[in-house]
């Protein structure tokens, strides 16, 4: 059944991946074509002619076709990092989970279980749930009387199966994010290359060289830098940002399994 829940989840995901990238790239499109390519950003009222001066929305437009692409990747950046942002929210629940930790670590400590699930309950999340799978493993195992070590080991694995079925939810979409950390780089030096091109072709002309030529030449191989490193610095920022949010969660969720298996150890000195 959680193979088949997993499955399923993974199938929708990849779905929404495909759709949210095809959305982006034509969203892309569109901003480029009709809004930094409108007529009234340019000279003479067309996009053929110059920028007018400060006009950088016809700056941008000038980058050339490799433009709507970077767009497209600045945009699946902003879009992943707000969807990771409310996965992982919501996976450390509704409360503060500093003061949730605070809260189970010291009813466990005290051996009041049941209010420890009850804190797990009102909780929720990710977290919470890992917490829970493994206060009532403790139940189980303190009703059967088992020796401290296979306790461990049982909470423990009931720990790590737990967490294994939240974290595909919370590192989902991480290796788009860590893939446009690179896309965004390789893509603005591609049309840093294609404008440098064009430069040297205007430079190349027989006779006078073409410097309208040259200049948009120019002008497409820095828009297209700076875009591209934009959007890996973005890229790179969200993706160790939401990293380290995750590891937080599990460090938790260990923290929390080590604190019922010292439990455990004391009510089974105590029947000594």
């Amino acid at each position: 059944m959680a193979n088949a829940k997993k499955e399923s989840g993974s199938n929708g995901g990849g779905m929404f991946s495909g759709i949210v990238i095809v959305l982006c790239i034509f969203v892309g499109w569109l901003i480029w074509n009709f809004i930094m390519g409108a007529g009234s950003n340019f000279e003479g009222g067309v996009n053929t002619g110059h920028p007018l001066p400060g006009n950088y929305l016809a700056m941008v437009y000038k980058g050339g076709p490799i433009v709507p692409v970077l767009m497209g990747l600045l945009l699946m950046v902003i879009v992943f990092s707000f969807e990771r942002y409310f996965v992982i929210s919501k996976a450390a629940g509704k409360g503060n989970l500093d003061a949730f930790m605070r809260k189970v670590q010291s009813s466990i400590s005290q051996g009041n279980i049941d209010e420890a699930v009850d804190a797990c309950d009102k909780q929720k999340g990710s977290v919470a749930n890992a917490i829970k799978a493994a206060l009532v493993k403790y139940q189980d195992v303190k009703k059967e009387g088992f020796t401290s070590e296979e306790a461990s080991e049982m909470i423990h694995k009931e720990i790590e199966e737990a967490t294994s079925l939240e974290m595909p939810m919370l590192e989902k979409h991480m290796t788009i994010l860590s893939t446009l950390v690179s896309l965004g780089t390789l893509a603005g030096l591609l049309g840093t290359v294609t404008g440098m091109i064009k430069a040297f072709s205007a430079l190349s002309a027989a006779g006078a060289p073409d410097s309208s030529a040259l200049a948009n030449g120019i002008s497409e191989a820095l828009i297209n830098t700076a875009t591209g490193i934009s959007t890996s610095a973005l890229a790179i920022i969200s993706y160790n940002l939401f990293t380290s949010k995750i590891d937080t969660l599990t460090y938790s969720i260990d923290e929390a399994g080590t604190a019922i298996v010292n439990t455990y150890r004391r009510f089974r000195g105590t029947l000594k």
